[in-house]
């Protein structure tokens, strides 16, 4: 068993009141001038380069990370020429941490500053690069998803060695291409291999909390297949009261195409090879989370009107949203405004679909039966194509060991008030695949700051700012009781 002696006589009171104070003082100050910056992912800017707004975030990241009053902290940027850069930090292990016996042991810390889009929908006061607090939310995009993480993460480091806690030898990478699908990550971790080494715990602050009353680890993502189905009739567009009957329409086929895959009245997934076996472990956490997050299962989201969950079951809700597939519509193309709408029967509709995977299901095989499937025997003998984007493979988090589930509970239970959740999240974070598959003997903490109505990705996005504290406050003991995993 896990000697926490190390980690017990850590003063949680003041440890939190120092950590808050750096929030205050320092961080949020940095995540107003983040916020401000429109760094999307490449994904959304194509000229990002050229822009130099990504510049401008790593560059700010990477100032407030050098004046850190942190032992032995070194802060590089990499960039391989032509792709996004990142910035990777160590941290030597305090003195007195024997790690002879495994110099390639460390912890590595994770988190990514690229962004989402802007998204419409934002309330008249706010906007994606309009930084707003509001009591202990700060607005804008980035800040939650996941501008904070480099921030929080030094800061945890920072307060476990000013409170007389030992830490391993630790590697933080903060990556600039995550929202794209991580597509430059491996190169970086093909180069930084021998200094990264092995690491025997990754910590992601990427990820979601179903509330802000404590801490959420997250036990699996979702894999993701994304691509753009289009379907072609005619090379101009006709007068529909001339053409409608004798030409099929686009709009039509495509919900044709749509129903091979998804059951239009439940939202169910017709395709076996698009699902996996749920273990009994996960049902079991799944239920846990629903009676914990009681309504707040679906209450977190901004239901219009009297429309109501697909289904009444809390536990089934959380295992449809972390592992079962799922199907979303996520753009269109080929249709004009309402306002420009004439008695046309339009040449072509395309639509960007999204499609969420289990997080066993090989994502790279998906995508390619999910081209067939829609591609086969176009009705009509349509033109229907589907052009596949990069697919992201979902995670599954391995047993448990018992020092990291005494460790989360017992910072939780010190910093919330409240024991630790345990619960998969319906997103993709591929670096964490990667990893997992790299590294399979790591264990993992996955958390973030994401709970109900934060609303990564979409309008009125905001970071907690009690909760982004008390997060930094369980990394810092989770750091210190892996230390003294092995005493």
């Amino acid at each position: 068993m896990a000697d926490t002696s190390l980690v017990s006589d850590l003063d949680h009171p003041a440890l939190a009141n120092f950590v808050a104070n750096i929030w205050e003082e320092s961080i949020v100050p940095e995540l107003i001038d983040y916020i401000a910056i429109p760094n999307q992912s490449p994904a959304f800017d194509e000229d990002w380069e050229a822009h130099g707004y990504m510049a401008q975030a790593v560059g700010l990241i990477e100032t407030w990370c050098r004046v850190q009053a942190i032992e032995g902290l070194t802060v590089e940027v990499v960039q391989i020429e032509g792709r996004t850069p990142v910035i990777y930090m160590e941290v030597p292990a305090t003195s007195g941490v024997d790690d002879d016996d495994n110099d390639d042991d460390c912890v590595l810390l994770y988190g990514h500053l690229d962004k989402q889009p802007e998204m419409t929908g934002w309330r008249e006061d706010l906007g994606p690069w309009k930084p707003k607090r509001e009591g202990d939310r700060l607005y804008g995009r980035g800040g939650a998803d996941d501008g904070y993480a480099a921030f929080a993460s030094l800061t945890a480091i920072r307060a476990l060695q000013t409170f007389g806690g030992s830490h391993a030898r630790c590697s933080i990478l903060i990556e600039a291409c995550e929202e794209s699908g991580s597509f430059d990550l491996p190169y970086y971790i093909d180069r930084l291999a021998d200094r990264i080494g092995s690491p025997s715990l990754v910590v992601c602050l990427d990820s979601g909390c179903g509330n802000y009353d404590q801490l959420w680890s997250t036990t699996s993502l979702r894999g993701l297949v994304t691509g753009t189905l289009r379907v072609d009739v005619l090379n101009e567009g006709v007068h529909s009261g001339d053409a409608s009957g004798v030409v099929p329409s686009s709009f039509r086929i495509l919900r044709s195409l749509l129903d091979r895959i998804e059951d239009p009245a439940t939202g169910e997934i017709r395709c076996d090879e698009f699902h996996a076996e749920i273990s009994q472990a996960r049902r079991d956490q799944a239920a846990l989370a629903a009676q914990v997050l009681g309504d707040g299962v679906s209450a977190k989201f901004p239901f219009t009107g009297g429309t109501e969950p697909v289904n009444p079951d809390r536990t089934a809700l959380v295992l449809n949203r972390t592992m079962r597939p799922a199907l979303s519509v996520t753009g269109v193309a080929g249709m004009p405004s309402l306002e420009s709408a004439g008695n046309v029967l339009r040449p072509y509709t395309s639509l960007e679909l999204s499609l969420r995977l289990p997080p066993t299901v090989n994502a790279e095989a998906a995508s390619l039966r999910l081209k067939e499937i829609l591609e086969a025997n176009p009705p009509y003998g349509a033109t229907v194509s589907f052009e596949l984007g990069q697919p992201a493979q979902g995670w599954e988090a391995p047993a448990l060991a018992s020092w990291l589930g005494s460790a989360v509970d017992e910072a939780s239970t010190h910093y919330f008030g409240a024991p630790a959740v345990y619960m998969g999240e319906g997103g993709s974070i591929p670096f964490m695949g990667m990893l997992g598959e790299k590294f399979p003997a790591a264990q993992f903490l996955i958390t973030g700051v994401l709970g109900p109505g934060s609303n990564a990705h979409g309008p009125n996005e905001f970071l907690d700012i009690s909760t982004g504290k008390r997060v930094t406050c369980c990394v810092a003991e989770v750091l210190g009781c892996h230390v003294a995993r092995e005493r």
